[in-house]
């Protein structure tokens, strides 16, 4: 009994519906919010988390919010989880310009003119993420997430309230990529998969969501021809992927390189070796833009991705199952 009630309380902590920003700003709860001063009160009174436009920030690194009836201002160290404390810099404030904020009421003030505003804190809304939400999270666990930016080592998403987590490149895709521009655009909504949780810090996984090797493959067929980009030239061959989790080898062709795209020709598919050759018929020079993942899994919690099909004698996957500890004698 004391178990059931463990995990009831825990799911019913995964769907307190906290979103990455920019989710909540045009929901019909956080406009009516917003309305009214009486609205505005009654939200600061419940503590409810709302978001509204960051339009400015300061020299002092406040944040001026609008929030349509009056203004709004998150000061400089409720900007975000850390500012206070040094362990995160000015630009997690500053970047905020132009983009939703998710914050809490925290009182209101009169500015040098005697207009009322409504003083903020997007760092209570984090920590109050981080207790409801993201503590209660487990490895295998799919969640919503937004990129925010790109660096040649990952990508990083907002899961909740603005707090970010890594999704490192190795883990975004099984077919390989030189940088994670080439899946992810600023801004994109994602799913994602807890990887492992180390004090607290959330590591995030991809490539699980894409699909295993013989559910991409099933789209495909010998004997027809295909789009396909080059993401790697050997002396034995090109790597050309078909699909973000599945990829073939051509025969060698003078003269390509890594980033074209290709038509490729389907020469054969070998499921017991998760092969498929390809012939290469033409290639040609274009800016790939990356589009929006289609997933093959949808549901809420993983606990194992076997990549490889039942008839390889490789082994592919990924454990999501939580390790036991073990405790020296």
């Amino acid at each position: 009994m004391l178990r059931k009630a463990f995990i009831e309380e825990r799911n019913e902590s995964k769907m307190t519906g906290y979103y990455p920003e920019g989710r909540l700003i045009n929901t019909l709860e956080n406009l009516a919010a917003l309305q009214s001063v009486s609205q505005i009160t009654e939200a600061y009174h419940d503590g409810k988390i709302l978001e509204a436009r960051a339009v400015v920030c300061d020299s002092s690194h406040n944040l001026i919010v609008d929030l349509g009836i009056m203004k709004g201002i998150i000061p400089r160290e409720d900007g975000a989880i850390g500012i206070r404390e040094g362990t995160v810099r000015d630009i997690a404030v500053i970047s905020r310009v132009n983009r939703p904020v998710c914050f809490v009421i925290t009182g209101f003030k009169k500015d040098e003119y005697g207009k009322t505003y409504a003083v903020l804190s997007r760092r209570l809304a984090q920590e109050k993420c981080m207790r409801e939400y993201i503590s209660h999270l487990e490895t295998g666990d799919v969640i919503d997430a937004k990129i925010t930016h790109l660096d040649s080592f990952g990508a990083f998403a907002d899961i909740g309230c603005g707090i970010v987590s890594l999704i490192p490149i190795d883990s975004i895709s099984v077919s390989r990529i030189e940088h994670p521009r080439e899946r992810f655009s600023v801004g994109m909504e994602i799913k994602a998969i807890v990887k492992s949780i180390d004090n607290g810090r959330i590591n995030l996984t991809h490539k699980e969501l894409l699909g295993t090797w013989e559910e991409n493959a099933r789209n495909f067929s010998i004997g027809e021809t295909v789009a396909g980009i080059i993401r790697s030239v050997e002396d034995y061959g090109a790597f050309v992927e078909l699909a973000p989790n599945l990829a073939g080898l051509a025969e060698m062709k003078e003269g390509i390189y890594a980033g074209q795209q290709a038509s490729v020709y389907i020469k054969n598919i070998i499921p017991s070796r998760m092969k498929i050759k390809l012939i290469i018929i033409d290639t040609f020079d274009y800016e790939y833009q990356p589009t929006q993942p289609e997933y093959f899994f949808t549901g809420d919690h993983i606990d194992n991705f076997c990549y490889s099909p039942s008839s390889s004698e490789k082994i592919i996957e990924t454990d999501f199952t939580p390790q036991p500890v073990l405790l020296n004698a």
